[in-house]
């Protein structure tokens, strides 16, 4: 079984700065893409950001110069940096891990719990 747990979430004022990390625990072999989805009171959830095991990235535009994606694969955790907060980001974070935990079986999809994050003054 596998892990994931969020942490980093709170208030913060427009145009403030947070971080998200999520790391990932358990019967780990390999991690490929972790990212960030997130989602606000009466909407869909919605990816906001992924990377792969290499380190390649890819942004919703609407956090694009924003929100910075990072990983560390010796911690298997992923971070969310984000900047310039607006309002509208307000929504509960989930991060994903696509993980494989023996050599010869199939890769599955984690969820952390979610955390929340609010913008507001």
């Amino acid at each position: 079984q596998v892990q994931l747990v969020e942490s980093g979430g709170g208030l913060v004022q427009p145009g403030g700065s947070l971080r998200l990390s999520c790391a990932a625990s358990g019967s780990i072999l390999s991690i490929n893409n972790m990212g960030w989805h997130r989602q606000a009171p009466g909407k869909q959830r919605e990816l906001v950001a992924r990377i792969t095991s290499g380190g390649s990235t890819n942004y919703a535009d609407s956090v694009k110069g924003r929100f910075t994606i990072s990983r560390d694969n010796a911690k298997n955790t992923v971070y969310l940096q984000m900047s310039s907060l607006k309002p509208e980001d307000t929504a509960v974070y989930y991060c994903d891990a696509i993980v494989t935990s023996t050599p010869t079986g199939p890769s599955y999809r984690y969820w952390g719990q979610g955390t929340q994050v609010t913008v507001s003054s």
